[in-house]
């Protein structure tokens, strides 16, 4: 189905909320101010005597999202009377959801989703699929390319970067860094300035970013090392690599463990610049396995996942944002291992190693 945009989502949204409650529906002339004479709403909607201030937008990924909560905040203070703020998407991602519910925001989505929390009122509606998926992978901020911008900005999100010196630092044109950086101002996730590119929330870019990160579209080689746990296998692999002088970084599990020693680990995953050799793959004891893999050898979609990789404990290891991103591909305690790695590494997202 094609994906609604602009009063196409605020009519099928009155249409939802008249489902849900009986509600009647005032759709926001665009050159009026509804209920308040600061925001202009999209949606003024009225159901069993509570009145819903309705902000639509046509993607339910985070950076949309967070905008609009941001917007929807201002409500209750602005408004004359009581109202219940609510976000209206064609499809509310997961993570989305959670920082709606995180800020206390209620929402739902033309898909059948929804959660209405206020005094005297409950509604929750959860996993109905969506109905407007989007031909192929639209283009994305976080791209291959794209994701060395967002890498380049939360290494040091408290610094304006010129568009020159991030294209230069990246090794991008300025004509794509452009691109990128327009798509993460629409987003509200960074904002150009007099002093350059500037991260708005350093978390809420970092957590855009994980939304949209799929590790399975690096190539995965998966494989079996004879070894006695994963932090020895994890030497053991880089020990030959840095012997043969193969470019390497360690991620996922094993470099989560260098960092923190917390959560003890069999998997052991390292970056390779290329398609190993059946020699390289002989000098590393590795046997390709489908089932009962301890070793993950990966070949990047782009070179970039290497940007920022330094020296753990005599382990080249990936940058902590690149190891977060990489835990939530990954089995066992990956996701308490990426918990730990944020709240020791990632606290405001600079590189505190």
């Amino acid at each position: 189905m094609r994906v609604p945009t602009g009063h196409q989502i605020t009519r099928l949204a009155a249409q939802r909320l008249a489902e849900i409650f009986g509600a009647t529906g005032q759709v926001a002339d665009p050159g009026l101010d509804v209920n308040t004479g600061h925001q202009r709403w999209d949606l003024v909607a009225t159901a069993g005597g509570r009145t819903f201030v309705v902000e639509c937008k046509s993607s339910g990924s985070l950076g949309p999202v967070s905008m609009a909560v941001n917007q929807l905040s201002q409500a209750s203070s602005q408004c004359p009377d009581p109202v219940i703020p609510l976000l209206a998407v064609p499809y509310m991602g997961e993570t989305a959801r959670a920082y709606c519910e995180q800020n206390g925001v209620a929402w739902l989505d033309l898909s059948g989703n929804g959660r209405i929390v206020a005094p005297g009122m409950f509604y929750q509606e959860i996993g109905h699929p969506n109905r407007f998926p989007r031909p192929g992978r639209p283009e994305s901020a976080f791209g291959p390319k794209g994701s060395r911008i967002a890498r380049q900005l939360l290494m040091d999100p408290e610094r304006p970067v010129r568009q020159r010196n991030l294209a230069a630092s990246t090794s991008l044109n300025e004509g794509h860094v452009s691109r990128i950086v327009g798509k993460l101002a629409d987003t509200g996730l960074v904002q150009r300035g007099d002093d350059g590119i500037k991260v708005v929330d350093a978390n809420l870019l970092l957590e855009a970013w994980r939304e949209d990160y799929r590790f399975d579209r690096h190539t995965v080689i998966t494989g079996h090392v004879a070894a006695r746990s994963g932090d020895a296998l994890t030497r053991s692999l880089v020990a030959t690599l840095s012997k043969l002088e193969v470019p390497h970084a360690a991620t996922g599990l094993s470099a989560a463990w260098l960092w923190t020693r917390y959560a003890g680990f069999r998997l052991a995953t390292v970056y390779l610049a290329d398609i190993p050799s059946d020699g390289l793959m002989a000098d590393l004891g590795f046997r390709e396995v489908p089932r009962g893999a301890n070793t993950w050898l990966v070949v990047p979609n782009d070179d970039g996942v290497f940007h920022g990789a330094g020296e753990v404990d005599g382990v080249c290891c990936v940058h902590p944002i690149q190891a977060y991103l990489d835990l939530q591909g990954h089995p066992e305690r990956a996701q308490e291992a990426a918990a730990e790695l944020r709240s020791r590494f990632l606290s405001g997202v600079p590189d505190d190693r």
